[in-house]
Order: structure tokens, then C-alpha cells, then sequence
């Protein structure tokens, strides 16, 4: 198949009352993984890379990578970048053929977050390229972007509303309680809030901050409005720790080509997992 953007992907999880998994990746390896798991549960997924991936990595390779990945796949895959703060970089990635887009304003006032977000949805819009922005802040850390205790603002549904018909965004990432990172207990999500957004806001609501949240919150989350989850820290950890482990039964080792080996398939039993909470398996 082609890169897509994650427009029809969405509203066919809004529709069908299911959540497409986006995974954070950062280089061959990582998206291999997710890709085969998607194909080996025939679900549509989203790759999302960070700025800090993007500066890794390199935008032509990952947008290559993934383009191949997905011309080999028999399940949509889209190319998103994720918590992306300054349009010029969000151009130059959408000029390079990237078709899915987050611009996240949401450290700056209601009316400059707005304001910002027009701005790409406008350049975005021309191209087909669908914008996810968002509305509210989550503790927690994603690449150079900390909210610390305290500074949390959770998503108000009547500005959620107005930010949406101000903004024209396709999708819109809510702040219900969840962190970005790992979890000190279990959140306490505010579902009745997450049900109010939805009775006011038509576009597909996005969940941050996922990984190390229970299964069963996540499902409730989807069965209340959610059509899109992101799941980063939870996959880095398995991969990591699997490398440690190898490099401990095999001191002398030194071939990439056999310590990736348990990092990837750590990593796949993770994705596995996540497409079957999100539900999303044979919906590709």
C-alpha cells in the first residue's frame, strides 16, 4: 500500500467504535516492528515520529523507511509527527510528502494556541494533509517538552468546542488525566469530562500519554469517544531492556544484526498487545 494520511483511518474508527494505535518509532528497526505486528493483526497504524526522532533519524529517512514499509504492507500505515511545535519544521516534513501532522500550541494561551494552529491547518489543508492539535496539557515528558506537576490543565469541553470550529483541525488530542511517561499509580481518568467533548466536539478525539494506563481504562476511553491512542514510552522500555539483557549473556558481542533481534521482538509483543486493546485488529 501507499503512505496515507490518517483522515479515512479515523473516521472509520469513530464510526466503527474502535482506536487506531500510533507508535512511537525513531529508526529501521523500530518501525519494522510495527509494521510486521500491524500486518500480522491486519490493522491500520500510525508511526509517529517526535522532533526529537525527526532530528535523529533524519525526515528523508524516516519518510523513506516508512514509505517502503508501507508499500510492502497490506495494511494502511501513515506518517505522523508528533508533538511538532514550529510550522517551519511541520512544512518541511509535509513538502517531503508527509501526509499526517500534530502542531501543539498548547503551552501558549487559548487564543495563540488557536492561532498557531490555523496557521498549519491552513498550509496543511492545501496538500490533503490531515492536523491533530490539542487542548489542554499533560504532565510528563515527550522529547524536550516537560509539563511538571501541577502546571496540568485538563480539556475544558466548551473551549474544545470553540477550538475546533476556530482551527478546522481534523483530530483533537483532550487532556482527560493522563501523563506523558511512566505512571507513579494508577490515573484517575475523568471519563465524564472525555464524555462531555464528545457531545460537543465532532472531530476524532485523541489519547496522549497512554502507555502504563490499564487496559480496561483505555477501552472505556474508546468506548467513549476515543478513535486514536498513542503509545510511546511502554515501547522503548522492552526494546531496551532486551539489548541490556543480551549484552549481559554475551559480553563479547558486538553484531547489531543479532542484539536487535530480542529488542524487535520484545518490542512486537507490546504492539501485539496495544492493537488488541485499541481493538483495532482485522480492520485493515
Amino acid at each position: 500500500m501507499f503512505l496515507v494520511s490518517t483522515r479515512q483511518m479515523l473516521i472509520d474508527a469513530q464510526k466503527n467504535n474502535y482506536a487506531v494505535p500510533a507508535f512511537n518509532i525513531h529508526n529501521l528497526e523500530t518501525i519494522q516492528t510495527v509494521i510486521d505486528a500491524a500486518n500480522e493483526m491486519k490493522s491500520p497504524v500510525i508511526l509517529a515520529a517526535t522532533p526529537g526522532t525527526v532530528k535523529f533519524a533524519g525526515s528523508e529517512y524516516l519518510k523513506e523507511i516508512i514509505r517502503i514499509g508501507a508499500k510492502l504492507s497490506n495494511v494502511p500505515v501513515a506518517f505522523h509527527l508528533d508533538h511538532h511545535e514550529k510550522f517551519d519544521e511541520i512544512k518541511a516534513s509535509i513538502d517531503l510528502g508527509c501526509k499526517s501532522v500534530m502542531i501543539d500550541a498548547s503551552k501558549h494561551s487559548f487564543n495563540d494556541n488557536i492561532k498557531l494552529v490555523r496557521e498549519v491547518v491552513d498550509y496543511a489543508h492545501r496538500y490533503d494533509v490531515t492536523v491533530e492539535a490539542e487542548l489542554g496539557k499533560l504532565v510528563g515528558q515527550e522529547d524536550d517538552l516537560i509539563v511538571r506537576e501541577g502546571a496540568s490543565e485538563l480539556t475544558d469541553p466548551a473551549m474544545a468546542r470553540e477550538f475546533v470550529q476556530k482551527t478546522g483541525i481534523d483530530s483533537l488530542a483532550v487532556a482527560i488525566g493522563t501523563a506523558h511517561g511512566l505512571y507513579k499509580s494508577e490515573p484517575k481518568l475523568d471519563y465524564d469530562r472525555l464524555s462531555e467533548i464528545r457531545k460537543v466536539v465532532d472531530v476524532p478525539l485523541v489519547l496522549h500519554g497512554a502507555s502504563g494506563v490499564p487496559k480496561q481504562s483505555v477501552k472505556k476511553c474508546i468506548e467513549l469517544g476515543i478513535c486514536k491512542v498513542n503509545i510511546a514510552t511502554e515501547l522503548k522500555i522492552p526494546y531496551a531492556n532486551a539489548i541490556k539483557e543480551y549484552f549481559i549473556e554475551n559480553p563479547d558481542a558486538n553484531d547489531p544484526r543479532k542484539y536487535f533481534i530480542p529488542a524487535k521482538e520484545a518490542m512486537k509483543k507490546i504492539v501485539i498487545d496495544k492493537i488488541l486493546m485499541c481493538q483495532s485488529n482485522n480492520r485493515g
